[in-house]
């Protein structure tokens, strides 16, 4: 892990508790004093992590030393050596296209030719950045979200010269270590950072008109909105309850809101005029002419009503008349 900052620190996390051997390397140039004092905090927040998963009930405690001790904190002295000897690299220095370049460049000059090289950046397209990659076939982007040690999702993104076994054996070691790899083009924003920009800033402009107050606003998403899509994709959603509802709703919410930012896009009208409605019409984004769709219904409602259950908001019955 290049890069000694939240995303290093947490990946270190995620690999050493799936039984990995990590060095997370500090790769600026500091004060002896400054580097030694970045490594220890690292080293502090990853033992902290640990804590906190097994005071969840996640793992026995004891295990926390053993686990910890499978990260190596090193500075720049010691990054030739442990780059040499990666098999896969993660660089998680900041979002600064001078920074990014400097640390492919030292990664570069050190890892061997088939040694995978991952950024983890939010922002900077695949293309862009393995522009400073040599062997390019080697490199991706993998985008976690925060917190990265429990969050389960990575977004893989490939660039244009991505080998395809590059792209495999990312995922193999994602899935190995725990986590859900998703691979999608390299688009700005990537696939959950883009909705939720849209989301947030339209909770925020219902705030700021007034509509609700954050509080009540907040409630409406726990309660409402986010539980549904802990089980239910939002293409899924379009399909259980309609293309053409939401083709409807999209166009009364643009006339009535008077701005085109809610129309509906081109896809959901031509799914609409070629009987692609979704569930109710055997296909729409999915195909369900194949499936028992009453078997997919329950298995849907059962994990909501365990995880209503679980948040405990599932309702309970009367035992008696009101």
């Amino acid at each position: 892990m290049v890069g000694a900052g939240r995303m290093g620190r947490g990946l270190a996390h995620v690999f050493a508790y799936a039984g990995y051997r990590v060095c997370l390397i500090d790769l600026k140039d500091r004060p002896e004093a400054d580097a030694k004092r970045v490594l220890a905090e690292a080293a502090a927040e990853v033992d902290r992590t640990l804590s906190l998963i097994g005071s969840f009930g996640q793992m026995a405690p004891s295990l926390a030393e053993k686990i910890a001790g499978r990260v190596d904190y090193i500075g720049a002295d010691g990054a030739p050596a442990a780059l040499a000897a990666a098999e896969v690299v993660f660089e998680g220095v900041p979002e600064v296209m001078d920074a990014k370049r400097d640390a492919f460049a030292t990664i570069c000059r050190h890892v061997g030719d088939d040694a995978i090289i991952a950024s983890t950046t939010s922002t900077i397209l695949v293309d862009t950045l393995a522009e400073f990659v040599t062997h390019p076939g080697r490199f991706l982007n993998a985008h976690w979200l925060n917190p990265a040690f429990l969050i389960p999702l990575v977004e893989v993104s490939p660039g244009a010269a991505t080998a395809g076994d590059t792209v495999e054996k990312l995922k193999t070691l994602l899935e190995a270590a725990g986590k859900v790899p998703v691979v999608c083009a390299a688009s700005p924003g990537f696939i959950v950072p883009r909705i939720q920009a849209l989301a947030m800033n339209e909770a925020a402009r219902m705030v700021e008109e007034g509509v609700a107050s954050p509080e009540e606003l907040d409630k409406a998403i726990r309660v409402g909105f986010g539980l549904r899509y802990a089980v239910m994709g939002l293409i899924e959603f379009i399909d259980w309850g309609g293309g053409d509802i939401l083709y409807y709703a999209s166009d009364y919410l643009k006339d009535a809101m008077g701005d085109d930012r809610f129309a509906a896009p081109a896809v959901i009208r031509k799914n609409m005029e070629t009987g692609r409605t979704g569930m109710k019409a055997g296909k729409g984004f999915y195909d369900f002419e194949q499936m028992d769709l009453d078997a997919y219904q329950r298995e849907t409602l059962a994990k909501l009503a365990d995880l209503l259950n679980h948040l405990g908001l599932m309702p309970k019955p009367g035992a008696t008349e009101r």
